[in-house]
């Protein structure tokens, strides 16, 4: 199965302007850099919803695992501690399947964040089903919706 980035469909979009999809930095690195489409001043204790307008596509066994990047340590954490991006999250029809990343800025001084920053990292993995799995239920919303 193929995996990849595609900008969300425009009436789910978040922002305005050029949209620069996920890249990895290095031929040898293991994750996608995300990008900022605008500017962020976020104060301490509180979050800044990144929007990407960027959905990923991937196969059934498989997901996307978003983190900070590790330059942002000591200033950001995920608002939700980790990101588990599902394969039926791409093109959902609550949002199109735009990724967010949610900053929760955790010093003790305003941070500032400008479009185009690389603001959080992505990894694909393959991940296992139990023999007796019997899931069944379909994804009908966006973010954090799964089984709601």
């Amino acid at each position: 199965m193929s995996r990849g980035f595609e900008v969300v469909k425009t009436e789910a979009r978040k922002t305005e302007g050029d949209i620069i999809l996920p890249t990895r930095g290095t031929s040898r690195a293991m994750a996608y850099d995300f990008y900022a489409n605008k500017d962020y001043t976020v104060e301490p204790g509180e979050i800044a919803k990144v929007w990407t307008d960027v959905k990923s596509y991937m196969g059934d066994t498989e997901c996307l695992v978003l983190n900070v990047r590790s330059s942002m340590g000591g200033k950001f954490m995920l608002a939700n501690t980790s990101g588990w991006i599902d394969a039926d999250y791409y093109e959902n029809e609550s949002n199109d399947g735009n990724i967010g990343i949610f900053l929760l800025n955790i010093s003790k001084e305003t941070q500032e964040i400008k479009k185009g920053d690389r603001v959080g990292q992505g990894a694909f993995f393959n991940f296992l089903v139990a023999d007796n799995d019997n899931a069944t239920g379909v994804r009908t919303g966006g973010f954090g919706s799964t089984n709601k």
